[in-house]
C-alpha cells in the first residue's frame, strides 16, 4: 500500500495495519502462532509469497520480531510491544464485525471453525490428560471428518485418525458448528433440536460445551439473519 500522505495518525496507522491479510496474521500471532508454518494454517487463503511479504513488512515496521528458532532451523515470529498494542484495535474490529457484519455460508469453513477451537481451548481445564474429539461434519468438502486432540501442552487438528481413543463424537453441519463456536446457539440449545449430537461420557459432553468457544460469543449480532438465528435458538 502507498502511503496516503497524511500526518494523521489514523491514516499512518492505516498504512500498516489496514493491508490486507495483516489484521489476521496479527489474530494469529496473538493466538501463540509462531512458526510461518502455523501462522499460514490461520490464514489458508494467503499464497505463501504474500505472507512472507507481509511478515517482512511487519518486522521493518516494528510490529513483529524474528527469534532463532529453538529447533536451531529457521526463525519465529512474536508481537513487539508496538504490535502487542495492536490487539485491541483486532478485538475491536471483531466486536464491530461480530455485531454488524451477516455471516454466510462462505464464511463457515469448518477448517478454519476447528482451528480456531483448538487456539481457544483452554488446556488447563481439560478434566482428563488427552482428549480426542471426532467431528463428523456431514457437509464438509474435500473431507467430512475431523479430530481435535487436546494435550496438556497442544491442541492439534487432525484430518487422519490420530489413533487415540476417541472420547466425544460431534455430529453435524458445517452451519451449525461455526454458530456454535460463535455462540449464536448454546451446545445444549443445538443438542435438543438435533442440529449437534454430541456422544460420550455426559460429564465430559457438558463439559465441552464451553470449550474454545469465539472471544465474541458474547455479542449479540444486529444483522437480519444474526437475529434471525438468535430467535430460533431460543425457541427450541
Amino acid at each position: 500500500m502507498k502511503s496516503y500522505q497524511q500526518y494523521c495518525p489514523i491514516a499512518r496507522g492505516a498504512e500498516i495495519f489496514a493491508e490486507r491479510w495483516t489484521p489476521l496474521i496479527i489474530r494469529n500471532l496473538f493466538l501463540g502462532c509462531v512458526t510461518f508454518t502455523e501462522i499460514k494454517d490461520g490464514v489458508p487463503g494467503i499464497p505463501k509469497t504474500l505472507l512472507i511479504q507481509r511478515l517482512r513488512r511487519l518486522t521493518d515496521e516494528g510490529v513483529v520480531e524474528t527469534r532463532p528458532a529453538t529447533t536451531g532451523r529457521g526463525s519465529t515470529y512474536h508481537l513487539t510491544d508496538m504490535g502487542s498494542e495492536l490487539i485491541r484495535v483486532v478485538f475491536a474490529l471483531g466486536e464491530w464485525g461480530a455485531k454488524w457484519l451477516e455471516i454466510g455460508p462462505e464464511h463457515m469453513d469448518t477448517r478454519v471453525v476447528l482451528w480456531s477451537m483448538a487456539r481457544l481451548i483452554d488446556r488447563g481445564q481439560m478434566p482428563e490428560p488427552r482428549v480426542v474429539i471426532r467431528f463428523d461434519v456431514s457437509d464438509a468438502k474435500p473431507m467430512d471428518r475431523f479430530w481435535l486432540v487436546i494435550e496438556p501442552d497442544a491442541v492439534e487438528v487432525c484430518y487422519r485418525d490420530p489413533g487415540f481413543e476417541e472420547r466425544l463424537i460431534v455430529t453435524t453441519t458445517s452451519a451449525w458448528l461455526a454458530r456454535w463456536h460463535m455462540g449464536h446457539i448454546s451446545l445444549a440449545d443445538a443438542q435438543q433440536r438435533r442440529l449437534i449430537e454430541v456422544a460420550g461420557p455426559p460429564g465430559l459432553v457438558r463439559s465441552m460445551a464451553t470449550w474454545g468457544l469465539s472471544p465474541f460469543a458474547h455479542i449479540e449480532p444486529r444483522w437480519p439473519a444474526g437475529m434471525a438465528a438468535m430467535s430460533s435458538s431460543a425457541v427450541g
